[in-house]
C-alpha cells in the first residue's frame, strides 16, 4: 500500500513538471518551424516581364527560394513605370514591412533618388538591402552600320540622330545621353518606349541609330561578327577593366571625351552607380530576423556555382555585391551639387546641356 502512495505521489509530481515546462517545450518545437515555410514571398519587380532585367531576377529569384529556411513560394509581380520608381516607391511607402516582399529595383533605383529625380518617393539611405546579382557594367556606345557613322566626327556632324532607349530615367536612356553629351553630337533626337527586346528589333530595322548597351549580351556580339554596327566608345566600371572584355580592348573610353573636372566626375559617379547594379530590397521596418535570414540567404545563391551558370544563361557575368558591401557603397556615394546638376540633366527629359 505504501508502494502504492510513492507512485501516486511521483506520477503527480512527474505532471505537475510537465504542466511547468509545456509552454517552453512547445515554443522550442515552433521555433524549430522555419518562419518561411508554407508562405508566400512577392518579389515586386520594377520591369516588365520577358526582357533581360526579367532574365536576371528570374535567376536570383529560383535559387533564392532553395537557400531559405523553410523553401517558401516565391511569385513575381511586375510593377514596370517611370524607370523603376513605381515599384521603388510601392516598397518603400505601401508593401507590408513583414518579411514577405521583396522589391527587384532596376538599376535606376540610386541615381534617381540622388539627382531629386520627379516622382522619387523612398530614401536609398533607408531602404534595407539584400545584396545586387551584378556590379560594374560596362556600357558601349553603337550605330547601325548603314548609318554611315563610322567614327565620333560622324556622329558630331550629322545631326538629329535617334538615340533608341526604353524610358526616361532608365539606365539604357541616360547613359546614351552622357555618351552623345560628351562626344559632342548635335541635336540627337531620344526616342523612348521600348523593351529591350524591342529595342534590338528596332535598332536592326533601321528606327533608331544608335545607342547605348551592355556589351557582353549575345545580340551586340552577333552585330560585331555580321559587321551591322559601328562600336564606338566604351565606359569602364569599374575602371581598368577592359581585360575583361577583349572584344572591346580597343574603344576609347568616354573619359578620353571629358573635357574639364566635372566631366570626368561625372563619369566617375555614373561608374559608382553602375557598381549599385539592380540591388534587391526590403520595406523599412522589416523585422530584424526576418532581414538576416533573407540577406543569409542571398548571401548563399551568390555563392552558389549552379546560381553562376544560370545566371550566364542571360548573356551576362554575375558579379554580385553582398548585402553590407552594397549598403557601404551607396552612403559612401559623392553628391557634390555641380556634379548632380549635370548628370540630373542627363538623367532627365530636357534638352542636353551646352558644354
Amino acid at each position: 500500500m505504501k508502494s502504492e502512495n510513492v507512485r501516486r505521489v511521483v506520477l503527480a509530481r512527474a505532471g505537475f513538471y510537465v504542466l511547468l515546462i509545456w509552454p517552453v517545450l512547445a515554443g522550442y518545437a515552433v521555433a524549430q518551424t522555419p518562419f518561411y515555410q508554407d508562405k508566400t514571398i512577392s518579389v515586386v519587380a520594377g520591369t516588365d516581364p520577358g526582357g533581360t532585367a526579367d532574365m536576371r531576377i528570374r535567376a536570383v529569384v529560383s535559387f533564392l527560394r532553395k537557400h531559405i529556411p523553410g523553401n517558401p513560394t516565391i511569385v513575381i509581380e511586375y510593377m514596370p513605370g517611370g524607370g523603376g520608381r513605381k515599384a521603388a516607391n510601392h516598397i518603400y511607402r505601401t508593401a507590408r514591412p513583414d518579411g514577405l516582399t521583396i522589391g527587384a529595383m532596376l538599376s535606376s533605383l540610386v541615381p534617381a533618388a540622388v539627382v531629386g529625380e520627379t516622382g522619387v518617393l523612398y530614401d536609398i539611405d533607408k531602404l534595407i538591402y539584400l545584396g545586387t546579382p551584378y556590379s560594374g557594367h560596362p556600357h558601349i556606345f553603337i550605330s547601325r552600320r548603314d548609318a554611315g557613322l563610322s567614327g565620333p566626327e560622324k556622329l558630331r556632324s550629322v545631326p538629329g540622330l535617334r538615340v533608341g532607349a526604353q524610358s526616361v530615367g532608365h539606365t539604357i536612356y541616360y547613359t546614351g545621353r552622357m555618351f552623345a553629351y560628351l562626344i559632342g553630337m548635335r541635336e540627337p533626337k531620344f526616342v523612348i518606349g521600348y523593351s529591350g527586346p524591342e529595342l534590338d528589333i528596332a535598332f536592326l530595322r533601321g528606327e533608331v541609330d544608335v545607342r547605348s548597351n551592355h556589351p557582353d549580351n549575345p545580340i551586340r556580339q552577333s552585330l560585331m561578327d555580321k559587321g551591322l554596327a559601328d562600336f564606338h566608345a566604351i565606359i569602364e566600371v569599374p575602371k581598368g577593366q577592359k581585360h575583361l572584355h577583349p572584344r572591346y580592348a580597343e574603344l576609347p573610353d568616354l573619359e578620353s571625351f571629358a573635357g574639364s573636372d566635372r566631366e570626368r566626375k561625372l563619369i566617375s559617379m555614373h561608374r559608382t552607380f553602375q557598381m549599385a547594379g539592380s540591388p534587391f530590397v526590403l520595406p523599412l521596418g522589416t523585422p530584424k530576423e526576418r532581414v538576416q535570414i533573407l540577406q543569409e540567404a542571398m548571401r548563399r545563391t551568390f555563392k552558389d556555382p549552379e546560381f553562376h551558370k544560370e545566371y550566364k544563361k542571360t548573356g551576362d557575368e554575375s558579379a554580385p555585391l553582398m548585402p553590407e558591401v552594397l549598403e557601404k557603397l551607396i552612403k559612401g556615394l559623392p553628391r557634390e551639387p555641380d556634379v548632380v546638376n549635370l548628370f540630373k540633366n542627363l538623367f532627365g527629359a530636357d534638352s542636353l546641356p551646352s558644354r
